[in-house]
C-alpha cells in the first residue's frame, strides 16, 4: 500500500506594511492576513480557523446553573495608552462585564473592523496584547470576523469582544437588589483610565504619569462572592464612572445612596488633573475597578478579601444605601455639606472609548 500523499497548505505572501481593502474581499489576501495577525497570535488561546466554537454543555453545566453572555464594541484614540491599549481594553472590558453578573468567563469571540492603510504593525501588536491579556485570565479567544472598510470609514480600528461564562450555583447579583443599611464598596482610586485616555491625547499640554487601571478582575471577584455570598449588586464603572453606576442602582433598587468624600480613595495627581478641567472624577470612566454593594454584616468580611488581592489592595467602603431620598445619590463633602452627585445628560468631555 503506497502511503498517503500529505496535503500542503499553499504558501503564504509576504503582507505589506498596511491593510488594503483586499484584507477584506474574502480571498486569499484576507485569508493571510487572518491567518498570520490572528490565528497564529491567538492559538496560545484556542483560536481555531472556524466560523464558530463548540462547547461541551455538561463540561459547562458542571460550573453553574446559568450561561451569562455579553457583548461590546470598544473604539478608543488613541489605539494605545499608559497602562493598555485597544486590545487589552476589550479583552478586559468583557471579561468584566461577564464576572460582575456573578459569572465565571470561559471563553471570548472577537470581531474587528479595519480601517484602510492602517498599519499591519499596529494590528499585529494589537492582536499580541489581545492574546497576552486573555491567555494571563485564562480566558480563550475561540472566534472571530474581519472587516476592511475604506479610509474614513472608521477611526483606525474598532473592536467587538463577545464572552460567555457560568454563573456559579446560588449566586443572585442585580441592580434592583441594594437594600436600605446596605454597604457601597469599590476596589481601588477611581477615575484613573479617562484621566490616562484624556491625557494621551496630547491636547491639554499636561505632564502627567496617570495610567489606565485596566485590569480583568473576575479573580478578585471570585474570592469577593466566597467571602460575601450575599453580595447583592456589582458593576464595573465604566463610561460614567462611579456616578453613573450608583445613580442606575438607585433608581432600580428604589433606594438613596449617601457617600463620603473623605472615604472616596482619588489619587492626587487625578484629582489635581480634574481640578484643573473642571471635571469631577466620580463620573471618569474606570476600566479595573468595581462598585460593589453588600449586606452591612458581610462587609468587612468582604473588605478583607477584596484587599488580600493585589487588584484590590485599595478597598475602602465609601457610603451606605438608605431609605431617604430614594432614587438620589447625595456626597457627604469635606466640608459637612452635601451636594447631589446626579446623572450626567452627555460626557464631561467628548467621548473616550
Amino acid at each position: 500500500m503506497n502511503p498517503p500523499i500529505p496535503v500542503l497548505a499553499p504558501p503564504r505572501r509576504q503582507l505589506p506594511k498596511a491593510i488594503t481593502l483586499a484584507h477584506g474581499g474574502g480571498g486569499s489576501a484576507m485569508r493571510d492576513l487572518i491567518d498570520e495577525v490572528f490565528i497564529d497570535t491567538f492559538k496560545g488561546t484556542k483560536g481555531a480557523p472556524e466560523d464558530q466554537a463548540r462547547f461541551d454543555l455538561a463540561a459547562l453545566m458542571a460550573q453553574g446553573d446559568r450561561l451569562a453572555f455579553t457583548t461590546d464594541g470598544f473604539v478608543v484614540d488613541p489605539l494605545f495608552f499608559p497602562g493598555g491599549d485597544i486590545g487589552k481594553l476589550a479583552v478586559c472590558g468583557t471579561i468584566n462585564d461577564l464576572a460582575v453578573g456573578g459569572a465565571r468567563p470561559v471563553a471570548l469571540s472577537c470581531a474587528v473592523i479595519i480601517e484602510e492603510g492602517l498599519a499591519l504593525d499596529t494590528l499585529r501588536a494589537v492582536a499580541r496584547s489581545m492574546a497576552e491579556t486573555a491567555g494571563a485570565a485564562g480566558v480563550p479567544i475561540v472566534t472571530g470576523d474581519t472587516k476592511v472598510v475604506a479610509r474614513g470609514a472608521c477611526d483606525k480600528l474598532f473592536i467587538t469582544t463577545t464572552g460567555i461564562g457560568v454563573v456559579r450555583t446560588g449566586v443572585e447579583v442585580g441592580i434592583s437588589r441594594a437594600r436600605p443599611g446596605d454597604v457601597v464598596l469599590v476596589n481601588g482610586q477611581l477615575g484613573d483610565h479617562g484621566a490616562a485616555i484624556l491625557n494621551a491625547r496630547g491636547d491639554l499640554a499636561l505632564e502627567t504619569d496617570i495610567a489606565s487601571d485596566c485590569a480583568a478582575l473576575h479573580e478578585l471577584i471570585d474570592r469577593l462572592i466566597d467571602a460575601a455570598p450575599g453580595v447583592r449588586m456589582m458593576r464595573d464603572a465604566t463610561r460614567g464612572g462611579v456616578a453613573a453606576v450608583l445613580n442606575e442602582l438607585a433608581a432600580a433598587s428604589g433606594v438613596g445612596v449617601r457617600l463620603r468624600e473623605r472615604d472616596t480613595p482619588i489619587r492626587a495627581d487625578v484629582q489635581g488633573f480634574c481640578e484643573i478641567l473642571g471635571l469631577d472624577p466620580l463620573y471618569l470612566a474606570n476600566e479595573g475597578k468595581i462598585v460593589a454593594v453588600v449586606p452591612p454584616e458581610q462587609a468587612e468580611a468582604a473588605l478583607q478579601a477584596l484587599r488580600a488581592h493585589p487588584l484590590g489592595s485599595g478597598a475602602v467602603a465609601i457610603g451606605r444605601i438608605t431609605d431617604t431620598r430614594p432614587g438620589r445619590v447625595v456626597m457627604e463633602t469635606r466640608f459637612g455639606g452635601e451636594r447631589i452627585v446626579d446623572m450626567l445628560v452627555g460626557d464631561q468631555l467628548p467621548r473616550i472609548c
